[in-house]
Parts: structure tokens; sequence; C-alpha cells
């Protein structure tokens, strides 16, 4: 193939690129670092790059290596460049994402030394048996959903974090759990069986590379040059497995952007990026800060808000297309009043609009209000833990065992979650009465058991509580229980977020009877679990996560309140710890992504003064609604405007002050 020139293969593919996108297109012989802030094109570069190192400098398509971050990534980038210069040459590149590279890497050692490799365990069912079993024997009780799902992810993170047996311990005690025994168990029970899980390839390929020369040096040949995609979200051990392999020809080209790093829980690790110049010293780094995606305004906005955060490399996106809309707030009192807003919203959709929230439990209430209209919609990436969690099991059990007050196993799982003071061999004692005398639980207790006045006194108070949730409607047996029953008492004891309670009182809102809301939440989590999406419905619902690397005419942003989203305020970084802040630093990435999902309209929910994200994104300090009210008076066109149907528009003044 005969090479062209940088104008002659412009020319030919019809590439048109800035001066920025054209810098990094070229950047082939050093180790690269490109940063692009969302809606720059970085796929387009990455694509129109591979292109330029095989037309232009004559690179064979197989020493390269494309990394990607997950199977679907992988597939679109192909597709991309097949779309620009053609499938025969796109079969001959190698797209991967980093668990296929382990994979070839851990077939080519077992070649080498003659033995097969480890099963993979490609079935979550299987990888969670094992870990419910060693779960129960560890604390003796049976885990949850949420609790296996917790566990899953805190030894994903293990590994991916190389954490050693010291930072395991520490991270038993803040999550406190037998984390360390329960990962000591489990990765011996894998290796009993000579299985791996997906963490486990990383691991393994990576120590096959550190221990083994020849096969090091087979994959540093093949692969001499390698570009990696999303590197923001790329954990540790990923890192490190890349840094290997272009430890001895040095073409590394690395895309990502910190200030969208949004999967610390899956051990994303940004530091990588943010020490990349002492990684890498005879690097460079690269910057792409044009956003062709999003109106002015809401590039303007978003910037100075991630302006804000310190664990980041300095850069400054700015706009390509001009300010055509407001930022709309929407102020609302309560998370409820959301709700109904946006079922009107999804009712009269007819632009590409997605609803955006931190959590999946958030947008419960509106797929039920979606369902209960009959209005059409899409989710993505549904989850169902919600109905699963110990709040939502526990505020089913106690409902429950006031239609059954004979029900042994009930009690045992709810007697100390309530106000019954009684010990667990007090509540064995009246289990093991009731089932003899065949009378109702609590009655047992008080006639035969041996209990304190005091105990006595909780009890009969209790006994009245159970007896009147069922002649009350849904939301009052709900707030009974939380408010009078001592359950919230029990959360707060337990260390348990009580955020589950405030979308399990509006789903029972809707309901008359206790029993028709036990009903709804099996309904809905069947809804949920077997939704359809009709592809030409054009509302979205979808977490902030699962919205990564996508855009929408329209965005929805849900439960911007403080206590929420962000789950804690870091007011002041000098006395926060460094994780503290790191979090923190998280949740207002997660935002700053959210933001920059929307093409044309961005709408917010607005807490008035309990939402910090939304006053920042303003670039104004509120300490108090009275101060707000400074800043409705302006009476010039800006680039916030409260939502009218709701409040007074709040109008902010295009001066540099606030806009530059």
């Amino acid at each position: 193939m005969k090479k062209m020139t940088l104008e002659q293969f412009k020319e030919q593919f019809n590439i048109k690129l800035n001066n920025q996108q054209l810098k990094a297109v070229q950047s082939v012989q050093n180790p690269t670092l490109l940063l692009a802030v969302p809606g720059s094109g970085k796929t387009t570069v990455l694509v129109t790059r591979l292109g330029y190192m095989i037309y232009c400098l004559g690179i064979e398509p197989e020493s390269i290596l494309t990394v990607t971050y997950t199977v679907a990534a992988t597939n679109y980038m192909r597709q991309r460049f097949e779309t620009m210069f053609g499938e025969q040459l796109a079969a001959r590149l190698e797209f991967r994402t980093i668990n296929g590279i382990c994979s070839k890497i851990i077939n080519y050692y077992g070649n080498c030394i003659g033995r097969k490799a480890f099963d993979l365990i490609t079935e979550e069912g299987f990888k969670s048996k094992i870990l419910s079993l060693i779960y129960q024997k560890e604390l003796n009780e049976y885990p949850s959903e949420n609790d296996l799902q917790t566990v899953i992810t805190l030894i994903t993170y293990i590994k991916n974090m190389m954490l050693s047996n010291e930072e395991i311990e520490s991270l038993s005690k803040k999550e406190n759990l037998p984390l360390a025994e329960i990962y000591k168990a489990y990765c011996g029970e894998l290796r009993r069986q000579s299985l791996m899980d997906y963490d486990d390839q990383m691991v393994y390929a990576y120590t096959m590379l550190k221990t083994t020369p020849q096969v090091l040096e087979y994959f540093q040949n093949m692969y001499q040059y390698i570009c990696v995609d999303e590197a923001q979200d790329t954990s540790k051990i990923q890192h490190k497995i890349i840094e290997i392999l272009a430890m001895k020809n040095k073409k590394l080209f690395m895309v990502g952007d910190e200030d969208q790093s949004i999967y610390g829980f899956r051990a994303a690790y940004p530091e990588a990026l943010l020490s990349f110049e002492s990684t890498y010293p005879e690097g460079k780094i690269l910057l792409m800060e044009e956003n062709f995606r999003s109106d002015g305004a809401i590039v303007t906005a978003a910037d100075r808000f991630i302006q804000k955060n310190k664990l980041r490399h300095k850069k400054n996106m700015k706009a390509s297309r001009g300010m055509a809309k407001d930022i709309r707030l929407i102020e609302v009192k309560t998370r409820k009043s959301q709700y109904s807003y946006l079922t009107k919203v999804a009712e009269n959709c007819n632009v590409d609009t997605a609803v955006l929230y931190r959590d999946n439990e958030s947008i419960i209430p509106v797929v039920d209000m979606l369902e209960r209209s009959g209005i059409d919609y899409k989710i993505k990436n549904a989850d169902l833990t919600f109905f699963n969690h110990k709040i939502v099991t526990d505020i089913k059990n106690i409902i429950r065992f006031a239609e059954n007050p004979k029900d042994t196993e009930i009690f045992m799982q709810i007697y100390f979650k309530i106000g019954t003071y009684l010990s667990k061999m007090g509540a064995i004692e009246a289990c093991r009465i009731s089932e003899e005398k065949g009378i109702p639980v609590i009655d047992s207790a008080l006639r035969y058991g041996r209990i304190p006045k005091g105990t006595e006194k909780s009890l009969k108070a209790m006994k009245t509580h159970i007896e009147s949730i069922l002649e009350e409607s849904a939301y009052k047996a709900v707030y009974r229980i939380v408010n009078f029953m001592g359950y919230s008492a029990y959360l707060e004891r337990a260390k348990i977020k009580d955020g589950k309670i405030s979308i399990l009182q509006a789903l029972a809102a809707n309901e008359k009877t206790p029993e028709d809301f036990l009903n709804r939440l099996d309904e809905l989590a069947m809804i949920i679990k077997n939704k359809k999406n009709n592809y030409d419905c054009k509302f979205t619902l979808s977490t902030i996560h699962s919205s990564k690397g996508l855009e929408y005419d329209t965005v929805y942003i849900m439960d911007v309140k403080d206590g929420v989203f962000p789950e804690k305020v870091v007011a002041n970084r000098k006395k926060a710890t460094d994780e503290e802040i790191k979090t923190y630093e998280e949740e207002r990435r997660l935002y700053y992504v959210a933001v920059t999902r929307a093409k044309n309209q961005l709408c917010i929910f607005d807490f008035k003064d309990s939402s910090t994200f939304n006053n920042q994104l303003l670039g104004i300090n509120v300490k108090s609604s009275a101060d707000k009210t400074k800043f409705q008076k302006s009476g010039k066109k800006g680039i916030i405007a409260t939502d009218k149907k709701t409040s007074k528009a709040i109008e902010m003044l295009r001066s540099k002050s606030y806009l530059r």
C-alpha cells in the first residue's frame, strides 16, 4: 500500500477535523494521553487515527491493538472503522476488551507450559451460589440479593485495585463485613474447582506477563501500537497490564477524561491519568476541548461546575454552538412532586428525551405512574435490587405479620427491628408458645412470658400498632411502621441509609390498603423485569451511569437534593479526609456527565436551598432563599430560567462575571 500524505488522506476519506483533533490523530511515536471533553468527537479521532497510521505511516494493521471498555464499544468502534475505511481493512485490526486480551494471554501461557487454563465462570448465578454458601457460613444468615451484589462488587474492587491483605482488612472494617474471610474462602473455592472469574482473568494475565519473559515478549512484539479508549474507566490492574505491554515500544495512545470518571465502585482508576507524566516521562498530554454536542448555555455552565474539582488536569470546555435555550430549573418542594411532572412530560413527548437519575430506585414511582396512565416509555438496564432490599423486605414482613400475627418465622425476622424490646431468648420462647397454643406471638409473650414491665408496656403498644396497620391506608401504614413502631430508630442504630423509605411512601400513596401496596410492589417488580422497550418511543428512563457516552435532545435530571444527590456534601475540604474528597468529587463528576448528555434542552429539578450542585451549576453562592431572590430580579434573558408552571421565572444576568 502506497503511503498517503495527510492532505491526500483527508481528501480521500472526507476528513474534517479541528486543530486539536488533527494534532491527536498525528500523535503516534510517543506515549500520548488525549483528554477529550464530552461531545468532542473522541471516537471519530480514534478511528481516524487508526486510518492515518495505516495509510499515511504504513503501519501494519496486525500490529495495532485497540482496547475498549465493553464488548458493545468494541463492536461500535469496529463498525465505525468499517464505515470509513472498509470491511477488509477492519478485519486486519484487533479491537478487544481488556478481558479479551487477558484471555489470549492466559491461553498462550497454557500452551507454553502444556496446561489447560482454568474454566471461566460466565454465569453470574453460579458465582452468586458459591458466595451465598460462603456468606451463610461466615455470617450465619442468608444473604439478600443486595447483600450478594455488595459482596460481588467488593471482591471485584479488591482484585481490580490490587489491594494488599492489610487494605482488605481495612475495607472489611469500613463495610462492617467479614470481607477478608469471605474473599479468602471464595478464592480458595474457585481454585479448588479450577475456576476463575472475569477479575481473575486480569490478575492471572498480569502475573503471567510479569513472571514469564517469553509470554511478555510475544505480546509486546504482537501489539507494537496500543490505543486505549475510555481510559478514565480503566481499573488499576488494567492500567498495569497496558503499561507492561507498552513498556518495550512505548507506542501508547490513551483517550479519556478524568472529569467523566464515574465508576469508582467498579474500581475505575482515574489516578492513572493524573500520574501519566510520571509513568511515561517521555509522553505528552493533548487536549480536545471543543464540545460539538450541547447548546452553549449547557457547555458554559457545565465547565464552570467541573472547574471546582481539584483532582483533574487543567482544561476548559468550549462550546461549538451558540446559546439558543436557557437551562430550566423546575422548583419542587418534595421528591414526590417530580413524579407527576415527568408523567406529563412523557405524555406530551415528541423529541428524544431522557430522565436521568443517580439511583435506580428513584425512577420506580415514575414507572408506577406511567403504567397506571398507559404511557409508553423505555428503561435502560433496569435493576430489581430495590425490591429485595432489606428495608423493602422489612416493611413487607411487618405488614404480612399484621395479616398473620401467628407467623413465627416472620416475627423472628422483625422483632428486634420494631419496638418490642424482647431479648432473642424471649422472642424464641414466645414463638414456641405461640406454635404450641395456636395464639398470636405477641399474645404469647404477654400472657406466658417472663418479661419486665417496660417490655410488657412496649409489647402492648406494638400489639395495638400491629392491629391498626390493616385498618388504615397503605401510606398511613408505612408511616406508622417507620415513625411510631421504632423502625426508623432501628435503621439509625444499624447505620442503614433510609432513602428507600421515601420511595415506598410514594408508592404506598397510590394504594388504598396495605394489601394492595404489597401486591403493587410485586406487580412493579414483574413489570420492570419483563419490560420490552419500544424502539420508537422517545421517552427514556436511565441511570446516569447507563447514559454514559449517549446524548439526548432533552434531558431531565432527578433528585438533585443534598443527601440524595450528592449523598453527602463536603462543605469544608480542609476538614474532610482524602477518601471523603475523592467520593464527593466522583459525585460531582456524575452530575457533570448527566448535564453534558443534553444537546438542546437541560431541565433539572431543584429543591431550592438544598440543591448544592444546582447552585454551583448556576455559579452563585446561595446561602438562603433571600439571597436567591436577588438573582430573580435581574429582568434580562439569561442561561437559567425556572419553569413558570411551578414557580416564578428566575432570569440570570448574562454578564461577564456570570458567564465567563
